[in-house]
């Protein structure tokens, strides 16, 4: 049986950290031309004791799952045996794959997605890659923001100077998306040069020296990780032209904002779709979303006031919070939404973190509490490590919490390519009575991610089968923000 191992122990600040040692790591080599043996359906029990079984698709391991192209040439599993002790060979109608465990740290994983992020560089941004070639996507700024974000927390855990290059590249491909419109504080989607390619959804317009092409109605969600790489990059950048440029784009931007009474003006003058965070806005077609937009312009005027020392955008914050009743409303979740949206959760998670960090008023930080735990009454059955590390950072210490965050990071599979991978055929997932939002099928039970697609944080973890087929590969940043971030705020280190 494979087990999680952790140590507490002590630090300075009277919480505890937890130290951790190796864990094993399943590995796993495919041979997609060996011969077809007979079909056995027999159990195995393997050298270590383990039991292994051939199941309605794919083979399990003293009840964990083991299917889809991830871990098997094809799901159709005819005999298991073992040439070597530790070694178990999974015979298929397709070929034969051999499954075994290595101990490895998390520090060691970590370095494995590094050297996957490095294939989804274009450009600085670490970028969606379909079929292996990076290519321009609607938020490429935000999956920048939180890449960035990890190697500035390796930097400030580790010292190391090859992970404060990788960031600082990084951010200056986020802070490019302002340069590229002409338009002080209003940043691109995302931009392609000239002689790219250009997609043909959305609008695009040339910039002004005519070497590139930049995409419009910019989202929130851009938003949100931009303001989220200001308030990082602010406090873990060394001094110098690249943090002072940070915090030049950060007032230019908020400045904008408030300038245009709280909505992301595009450049026909008209608002962009999802940039809106006005009363006009939340009393009409956004009261749903008036929970999240308003916890979203609290931490963009209090990361901005952190960030420039400017007492005007902390008066500004007094305004929206107790005149307008953005605090209020923030607190209104379970009042004012009308669905579950995993990138909604993102969206709030990666909000609070900077607004509750950095939130001088102890009445306010009190209400902004109170609206994360009204968030989190769904994210806690995610076990995901991101929103959990977030948590526990503002919210205090909860251990529980914390190894269920390793737990997830131990299970990340190391093969980030999205293949296809189905579970609605399993009787060991009770299924939810409603579709989610895409109206996909979902269950009510946890799906450890080494058995379920491949998604970012952004995604439903409860859905029963997605994947593409394998056309494309996540970058690695849903393992490496978690992991550095819980690294540098000391609530785990290896051992």
């Amino acid at each position: 049986m494979l087990r999680i191992y952790l140590l507490l122990v002590s630090f300075q600040l009277g919480a505890t950290v937890l130290q951790l040692p190796s864990f094993p790591q399943v590995r796993v080599q495919q041979f997609p031309q060996a011969n077809v043996v007979p079909a056995t359906k027999a159990d195995f029990l393997a050298s270590d004791s383990s039991v292994w079984k051939i199941a309605v698709r794919g083979v399990t391991r003293n009840g964990r799952l083991f299917h889809s192209k991830r871990f098997l040439p094809c799901d159709q599993v005819h005999q298991i045996s073992e040439p070597q002790p530790g070694r178990i060979r999974v015979h298929t109608s397709c070929g034969d794959s051999e499954i075994w465990f290595e101990n490895q740290t998390l520090e060691a994983k970590a370095r494995h997605y590094q050297g996957i992020a490095g294939r989804h560089d274009r450009y600085g941004f670490i970028a969606d890659s379909p079929k292996g070639k990076p290519t321009s996507s609607d938020n490429d700024g935000l999956w920048t923001a939180m890449y960035a974000a990890a190697n500035l927390f390796e930097y400030r855990s580790t010292g190391s100077n090859e992970a404060l290059r990788r960031a600082e590249r990084a951010i200056r491909a986020i802070l490019f998306l302002e340069k590229i419109t002409g338009v002080p504080g209003y940043p691109a989607r995302t931009y392609v040069r000239t002689e790219d390619p250009k997609p043909k959804d959305g609008v695009w317009y040339p910039s002004a020296d005519g070497k590139y092409q930049w995409k419009s109605d910019t989202s929130s969600d851009e938003i949100v990780g931009h303001f989220l790489i200001f308030s990082i990059g602010w406090d873990l950048l060394p001094p110098g032209p690249l943090r002072s440029e940070l915090q030049a784009t950060c007032r230019r931007m908020i400045d904008f904002i408030l300038k245009n009474h709280y909505y992301l003006i595009d450049r026909n003058g008209k608002p962009t779709r999802w940039g809106k965070w006005s009363p006009d806005y939340f009393n009409g077609e956004g009261r749903s979303d008036s929970p999240l937009n308003a916890i979203e312009l609290l931490s963009f005027l209090t990361t901005a006031g952190h960030v420039t020392g400017d007492a005007r955008y902390d008066r500004e914050l007094k305004k929206v919070a107790e005149d307008l009743g953005y605090l209020k409303i923030a607190g209104e979740l379970k009042t004012r939404s009308v669905e579950i949206n995993y990138s909604d959760e993102e969206l709030a998670m990666l909000s609070f973190y900077p607004l509750l960090l950095h939130g001088k008023n102890p009445t306010y930080n009190t209400a902004i509490r109170r609206a994360l735990d009204d968030w989190f009454e769904n994210i806690r059955r995610e076990k995901n490590p991101l929103w959990n590390t977030i948590y526990e950072i503002v919210r205090g210490e909860n251990k529980t919490l914390r190894q269920e965050s390793i737990a997830t990071l131990q299970r990340l599979p190391l093969d980030l390519t999205t293949w296809t991978v189905e579970n609605s055929w399993r009787k060991d997932l009770p299924l939810e009575a409603k579709l989610d939002r895409f109206d996909k099928k979902q269950t009510t039970q946890w799906i450890p991610p080494d058995e379920r697609q491949v998604i970012k944080w952004n995604g439903n973890p409860f859905v029963l089968d997605g994947g593409d087929g394998g056309q494309s590969e996540d970058d690695g940043t849903i393992f490496l923000l978690p992991y550095w971030m819980g690294r540098y705020h000391k609530l785990w280190e290896e051992r």
